[in-house]
């Protein structure tokens, strides 16, 4: 099976005018960001880590394209290497699918993103793979719905492009615009042998500042995680300069028994009681550089994390 996508997508590629019936040649784009961080922990010594995310994308027309996905870092959720480890030098393609893309919405085939969109605090790592399709439907008011179905485990990096074996993953989401300040989702899904409720809710404060709550059930153990918080954009006034700088911070609990999923969620801080906050700006608009710190406290652990990141387009 793994073959015969392979196979698809190359005939696709250099076939692409004539598969889709339009005499056009294929665009090829591509996107790099490099991170370099600090990371210490109380409960361990510090390391220094990078992280390399290469995104190339092959536009067959003005709807379907080819995309792929290759980063740094060992599973699932991780994709950072440490400077000076023998055994921590990875880089692996994660994601290779195909997107059309339309005024009623879009669908992928493939090693797909676990994301259509921006990527919720409970929501799954977008680091991350699920094998299957998706399918995400612009409805009337503002208004869409998304349903995903194939297979999801939580694997090593270096099998996700090996098709077979894993749980049976399916999600069905509706999220929806009220005005100008007011949008929700809610989902359920099945993965990793376990059902689950997920709801968001955010409000917008103002232009600049967002507060959100966000909520997943685990419907067959009784077990949930919660997550409130509030990102958006201040201002540092210094030496007659204001200098913006993004901010994120949210606290969150998720129970001992959630399971599987908690470690392959995108914010995930550990079982228990945490909170997080991050701090970020730029260092220079021309070579798109930027720095961010981010301190966060898990029951009685504590973790601070500080580096920079370069992208290249």
């Amino acid at each position: 099976m793994r073959n015969t996508f392979f196979i698809v997508l190359l005939f696709i590629t250099f076939n692409g005018a004539n598969v889709f019936g339009k005499d056009i040649a294929p665009t090829f784009s591509q996107k790099l960001d490099i991170q370099i961080r600090y990371d210490d922990r109380s409960n361990r010594p510090s390391r220094e880590q990078y992280r390399l995310r290469y995104y190339p994308s092959l536009t067959l027309s003005n709807a379907w394209s080819i995309h792929s996905f290759i980063v740094t870092g060992e599973d699932f959720s991780s994709s950072h290497n440490t400077f000076g480890s023998d055994d921590t030098d990875y880089l692996y393609a994660r994601r290779l699918y195909l997107r059309h893309e339309s005024e009623s919405g879009k669908t992928e085939l493939g090693i797909i993103p676990t994301y259509k969109g921006r990527v919720s605090s409970t929501g799954l790592s977008k680091d991350g793979w699920i094998t299957g399709a998706r399918h995400v439907r612009q409805l009337q008011n503002d208004t869409a719905i998304e349903i995903v179905v194939g297979q999801l485990a939580n694997a090593e990096a270096s099998e996700a492009f090996t098709i077979g074996g894993e749980n049976k993953y399916f999600e069905i989401e509706y999220s929806a615009n009220m005005g100008q300040r007011h949008s929700y989702e809610a989902s359920f899904e099945r993965m990793l042998n376990g059902t689950f409720v997920r709801v968001e809710y955010r409000l917008r404060l103002n232009e600049q500042d967002t507060a959100f709550f966000e909520l997943v059930q685990r419907t067959d153990e009784r077990a949930a995680k919660f997550v409130l918080g509030t990102n958006g954009e201040t201002t540092i006034n210094a030496f007659n300069t204001s200098y913006p700088v993004e901010y994120f911070a949210y606290y969150s609990y998720i129970d001992s028994r959630f399971g599987e999923r908690a470690e392959l969620i995108e914010d995930f801080l550990g079982t228990g009681h945490g909170a997080s906050l991050e701090l970020s700006g730029v260092i220079s608009k021309k070579h798109d550089i930027e720095w961010f710190i981010r301190s966060d406290i898990v029951d009685s652990v504590s973790r601070l994390l500080a580096g920079i990141k370069l992208s290249f387009k």
